[in-house]
């Protein structure tokens, strides 16, 4: 299983780290891999990097678009996808701060879903080493 993590970055560090997304990855990572005497000094960082979330607007958004699709289910905080005709499983987790992606292949039906409703959104796995700019991602999709 694939675990992501969806930041909504702020635009001025968009405009810095489109061209490098690996700095801004190293960065992300880094916080992430934090012992716990230094989690002052890195969610500090990290505020300083991101935007926050509208959990609930979100939330209800993706609910009402898709509550009558077959594939797609929500249990408490969790949205499922589960699609055996495109062999899917995905399970995203939103909170204020970052979205969490589970996957079991290579894709997601929310990519495209979050694309839409938001801008500047910064995929990384940091266990897989992957990450991407979410519209440069959709934009090589097509």
């Amino acid at each position: 299983m694939k675990v992501y993590y969806i930041f909504k970055i702020k635009e001025e560090f968009v405009k810095l780290y489109k061209e490098t997304p690996s700095v801004l990855f190293n960065i992300l990572k880094n916080i992430y891999y934090l012992d716990k005497e230094e989690v002052d000094y890195g969610y500090n960082i990290f505020h300083q990097l991101i935007n926050p979330i509208s959990k609930n607007e979100l939330d209800r958004s993706l609910y009402l678009e898709l509550h009558q699709s077959i594939p797609y289910t929500k249990r408490k905080d969790t949205h499922y996808i589960n699609n055996l005709y495109r062999n899917e499983i995905s399970r995203l987790n939103i909170n204020n701060c970052f979205m969490k992606l589970e996957l079991e292949q290579n894709f997601s039906s929310f990519y495209p879903l979050l694309g839409e409703r938001l801008d500047n959104l910064f995929v990384c796995a940091f266990k897989n080493i992957d990450f991407f700019f979410l519209e440069d991602y959709l934009e090589k999709q097509k």
